[in-house]
């Protein structure tokens, strides 16, 4: 089965029409985000013009059969530090968020799928 975890950058890759972004989704039986992402999501629209339609998109989204939101819990928090030691211990850390989403794909053995290069720097995980 070919799980994925949507980070927020190809989130909004996605809405762009982005076509790698679009053909991993197209591969991927099973696209989950976090709650993580789903904030940054609605941060970001409450910035924008578009945040009615933003949310619908969202919604919509969600709304499919291949989506799901995975929760935070004390293992991700285990995953989390982990991941945060190691990345400290090799003086490349990364944004908080994405620790907490990388924890995540690990805990539940997802790839992530990003347009952030950053997430390269984490060992602990798989990218799309």
């Amino acid at each position: 089965m070919n799980r994925v975890l949507l980070d927020t950058s190809a989130y909004s890759a996605l809405m762009r029409g982005d076509a790698r972004v679009l053909e991993a989704l197209r591969e991927a039986d099973e696209v989950c985000v976090t709650p993580v992402i789903l904030g940054e999501l609605r941060a970001g629209f409450m910035g924008g013009g578009k945040r009615k339609a933003n949310e619908a998109t969202l919604r919509e989204f969600l709304g499919s059969p291949r989506a799901r939101v995975i929760p935070l819990d004390e293992g991700t928090s285990e995953r989390y530090a982990v991941i945060l030691h190691a990345l400290r211990q090799a003086g490349t850390p990364i944004p908080a968020n994405d620790l907490w989403i990388a924890a995540s794909a690990m805990q539940h053995g997802l790839k992530v799928l990003t347009t952030d290069a950053h997430f390269v720097k984490v060992q602990q995980i798989v990218l799309a």
